[in-house]
C-alpha cells in the first residue's frame, strides 16, 4: 500500500499512502482539505450529523480516504 519515494519531498523517514493524495499526507494537510472542502461547500459543515464529524475525524487521522469517507457519507451512490 505505502511506498518510499523521495525523501526531500516528504522529509526523511516519511511514507507515500496512495490512498492520499500527495498534498493530503498528514493529517495537517487533510486537516486543512477538509476545511478547504468545507470552504467551497459549506453544506459539508453546516448539514454534518454527529456521524459525519466523526468520519470528517477518521480522514483527518488517516483511516479513510477522501472517497471512503464519502462512500459512508451517501451510500448507495
Amino acid at each position: 500500500m505505502a511506498k518510499r519515494i523521495d525523501a526531500l519531498s516528504f522529509g526523511p523517514g516519511m511514507m507515500h499512502d496512495s490512498r492520499f493524495g500527495p498534498t493530503a499526507q498528514t493529517a495537517a494537510q487533510r486537516a486543512f482539505v477538509l476545511h478547504m472542502m468545507q470552504t467551497v461547500m459549506p453544506r459539508l459543515k453546516t448539514n454534518a450529523t454527529p456521524a459525519a464529524q466523526q468520519l470528517y475525524a477518521r480522514y483527518v487521522a488517516g483511516e479513510l480516504s477522501w472517497l471512503e469517507m464519502r462512500q459512508r457519507l451517501n451510500p448507495g451512490t
